[in-house]
């Protein structure tokens, strides 16, 4: 614990360390850590937060927050959307619909300093910006904490200024803004090698970094497969009362029972045109043509639709403030 954390936190920085998906063998057993984590994250800190992209994973944690909420008599904590402003559109539409239907409140974290720039000068993605154009409070990021020596860095997420500028700056300024003291994330162990080693309360002390939080990662221990067996035979028919309860699985999205719509169900809907993860409008593809979970989730890989460059920054990204 560092001094400029509050002392009031008392969690285990290690639990998780040295494990993989292996140690929790059934659904059952992935769904108790879950809900174990959750409840310490929503327990301990006094304001803390979900990250929220609109995406399974993300979806899969706010699922459990609202359960671990309602079971244990806890408040709901707000939810963070980061607009990036290259999102798809449906994204937006997703969440906004979802966080009507969930009753949540959203703080949506925007970096409208370089948003107000893109718009004035009508700008798209990959159009140069003059770092000079920027705000002190930017041009302290590229200059001091990237070490960015370029006049212009392009509009582009999936670069390492890109994504730093438009993602992590966003997310700090509003956990300082509102004070947030534990970011609860969708992270996985097996998504990522830079999130390999991670652990289920993972420390961002550093203030000469972000705002000093814990992140809360509550379904470190969850394969892909995995966040698809939880969707279908828990988040949906829990939220979804005309859906069966026992494990029912659509192959299109005509083979929903009841006449439900994709729109009904709290799926984000590039996942049932092929797409297995959301990143930018710009730089992320569909891999197939049949819904995320009907895949070959263990023989390819989730991200292979998703821009190279930010991939392999990943590491650098992650030491930033990057989820």
């Amino acid at each position: 614990m560092t001094e400029n954390f509050p002392d009031y936190v008392d969690v285990d920085y290690e639990d998780g360390e040295g494990e993989n998906p292996e140690d929790y063998p059934h659904i059952n057993d992935k769904i108790e850590k879950a809900v174990e984590v959750t409840r310490q994250g929503l327990e301990q800190y006094e304001n803390p937060a979900v990250m929220w992209t609109g995406g399974k994973d993300s979806t899969l944690v706010l699922y459990f927050v609202k359960e671990v909420a309602d079971r244990y008599d806890l408040e709901v904590p707000p939810a963070i959307f980061i607009d990036h402003y290259q999102h798809f559109d449906q994204i937006h539409d997703f969440v906004d619909d979802w966080a009507e239907k969930w009753d949540l409140e959203v703080i949506y974290a925007r970096n409208e300093d370089i948003g107000e720039y893109v718009e004035a000068n009508d700008l798209t993605p990959g159009d140069d910006i003059p770092v000079d154009e920027l705000s002190e409070h930017n041009q302290h990021h590229i200059d001091d904490i990237l070490e960015y020596e370029e006049d212009t860095f392009p509009f582009l997420l999936d670069t390492y200024a890109g994504n730093h500028l438009l993602k992590t700056v966003a997310l700090n300024d509003a956990l300082e803004e509102h004070d947030v003291d534990g970011v609860i994330s969708g992270v996985r162990w097996d998504e990522q090698e830079a999130r390999a080693d991670e652990t289920f309360f993972s420390p961002r002390h550093d203030p000469d970094i972000y705002p000093p939080h814990d992140r809360i990662q509550s379904i470190l221990h969850f394969e892909e497969a995995a966040v698809w067996e939880a969707f279908w035979n828990f988040v949906v028919p829990d939220t979804v009362e005309e859906f069966p309860d026992e494990g029912y699985v659509p192959e299109s999205k005509d083979d929903l029972p009841d006449d439900l719509e994709p729109e009904d169900t709290p799926v984000s809907p590039k996942y049932w045109e092929g797409f297995r993860s959301l990143g930018s409008e710009i730089s992320t593809e569909k891999t197939e043509d049949e819904p995320a979970w009907l895949q070959d989730l263990e023989g390819t890989t989730e991200r292979a639709g998703r821009a190279q460059d930010k991939e392999d920054l990943m590491e650098r990204l992650r030491d930033l403030g990057y989820m």
